[in-house]
């Protein structure tokens, strides 16, 4: 991507430890949450419960990573 290497290096260090650490303990306490928050609604297995909108495929395109935007970042010190 376009970030620049030593911001992919910090988060990477820090701040993705910490999330999913977060993230952890969040999904902990999940079931015990989905027991008392409409245990039946689960669109991920019943399709048919889904009530967002159909997008339609016409719409989507396919983009090819040669046509994103190339940054040369050799020479940057970090």
């Amino acid at each position: 991507g376009s970030l620049p290497k030593w911001v992919v290096n910090r988060v990477s260090q820090f701040v993705a430890p910490k999330a999913m650490k977060k993230i952890y303990k969040a999904g902990l306490k999940y079931p015990e949450w989905k027991r008392k928050h409409d245990p039946e609604y689960k669109p991920w297995v019943y399709p048919e419960q889904n009530t967002l909108p159909s997008v339609s495929l016409a719409e989507l395109s396919v983009q090819h990573a040669e046509s994103l935007e190339n940054i040369d970042e050799t020479g940057l010190s970090e």
